[in-house]
């Protein structure tokens, strides 16, 4: 198991203050003070509903031993307190890029591989690929859940218990520069980028910003470090061509001539197959990005000179995580819940994954967020794919998802079969009405929607 030592964080931190010092072997790093255990740090981090500065004693009472902190108001009897429980308190002047700093003091101290992922759209499932080919030959870490962000990646740094042989983190970013603070934290060895498309383009107002935002992943790379891409993505493509010289790059495609490619691929309506460099995978996930999130898996293992064998026993045990595309299926009906995230990119694979398949398709969309002044183009573009995939029923909720179904009614689509409402209740009581044997539903939306509220009384 691997410890912070109290003197060490007294060492490395900038403090203002330090009350009651302690020696302390500290073993888990929390934000939240209900999952405070047996000598743990507690980080006061304040948010926009509450300030967990004002937290620290349930954190001290779960079994917290030390305590990070902005303000506190400091008395005889909380001084009387940390003496008698052997407590510590560390007064700094900002929680977060404390949270960051100590994850970098310890990152600094493993000295074995770092794979790190970013895309706008399958960081998740490639992180989850990723991690599972390498698990087969080596004892592998990854990002629990979605932790990828300012908060997230440090607690993952920092609750790492054992010395693995190889970590696979993902991040992920909304703003330029905070991908370039993650990856100063961690300094991968691999970086893969999943693909570029639209994902917050109302904060970073162009894919090119969006594409220079991802590219952040590799300026703490590894001298000897390889970059990952997607070869097909139109943008990355254009990025490798202008420097292949300069980095050691290995692609990955389907269309573009690759390193690392899928060919005679079969989609199925739960589960998919493919040929790659004369091994068959399969993989438990429907949809084509699902193969590009593979592919990308297939190529860190290559570049850890894993063999197709192992690397294809890895892809077989991938299985979505909860909300992403998962198959619930219910009186002779199909659900396909996808409710974790929704932006343009993640929202086409889902339809093009509904459209595959014989049944009557129902698509339930809720708003993309974080769009900027391209909500309006980019919602109606998918009224496109809405057409093209002939989705038989479509079902909208919230802004600017009016704009879909205005689109597809210019290409032709059916009046009688498209409804926009502003509440999930009316959908869901139109969806009770209308559902039937053989029906696939697709419910997609960003997790802020709750949308899985729906699936609750629709199943």
């Amino acid at each position: 198991m691997i410890k912070i030592k109290s003197y060490e964080i007294y060492n490395n931190l900038e403090l203002i203050k330090i009350y009651n010092k302690i020696d302390v072997d500290l073993t888990k790093t929390v934000i939240d003070s209900r999952e405070a255990t047996l000598n743990s740090i507690y980080f006061g981090i304040k948010g926009e509903n509450s300030d967990g500065n004002a937290y620290y004693m349930e954190a001290f009472k779960n079994g917290s031993s030390l305590a990070i902190l902005e303000n506190l108001d400091y008395n005889d009897k909380l001084a009387n307190y940390l003496k008698e429980n052997n407590k510590s308190i560390i007064l700094v002047k900002d929680t977060i890029l404390s949270l960051g700093k100590l994850a970098s003091y310890k990152q600094s101290k493993f000295q074995n591989p770092v794979v790190a992922i970013t895309g706008s759209a399958g960081k998740t499932s490639t992180k989850d690929l990723t991690y599972l080919v390498l698990n087969e030959k080596l004892q592998a870490y990854k990002t629990m859940g979605n932790k990828n962000n300012h908060l997230g990646l440090p607690l993952t740094v920092l609750n790492m218990q054992d010395n693995p042989d190889v970590m696979v983190l993902e991040m992920g970013m909304n703003h330029l520069k905070e991908i370039s603070y993650l990856a100063h934290i961690v300094k991968p060895t691999v970086a893969i980028i999943t693909n570029v498309g639209t994902a917050h383009i109302g904060n970073l107002g162009s894919r090119e910003n969006i594409l220079k935002a991802k590219l952040e992943i590799i300026e703490t790379l590894d001298k000897n470090g390889t970059i990952i891409i997607n070869n097909d993505n139109d943008l990355l493509h254009k990025w490798y061509l202008e420097n292949k010289d300069k980095y050691q790059i290995k692609t990955f495609g389907i269309k573009e001539t690759s390193d690392v490619m899928a060919k005679d691929i079969k989609l199925n309506n739960e589960d998919s197959s493919f040929n790659c460099l004369g091994k068959t995978f399969h993989i438990k996930a429907p949809g084509e990005h699902f193969i590009y999130n593979a592919l990308a898996s297939i190529t860190a293992g290559l570049v850890f000179k894993l063999d197709l064998d192992t690397i294809a026993k890895g892809v077989a045990k991938f299985v979505p995580e909860k909300n992403r595309m998962n198959t619930i299926e219910k009186n002779g009906i199909t659900f396909i819940n996808d409710c974790y995230n929704a932006n343009f990119d993640s929202l086409k694979f889902g339809l093009e994954a509904l459209g595959r398949h014989k049944k009557r398709k129902i698509a339930l969309l809720g708003t993309m967020g974080e769009l900027g002044s391209y909500s309006e183009k980019l919602h109606a573009d998918i009224g496109n794919i809405i057409v093209k995939e002939n989705i038989d029923i479509l079902i909208t909720i919230g802004e600017y998802t009016n704009f879909i179904n205005e689109r597809a009614l210019s290409l032709g689509f059916n009046p009688a079969n498209s409804y926009h409402f502003k509440t999930k209740k009316e959908a869901i009581n139109l969806i009770n009405k209308i559902k039937q044997e053989k029906d696939i539903i697709l419910i997609k939306a960003s997790n802020a929607q709750k949308f899985n509220e729906i699936i609750d009384k629709i199943i």
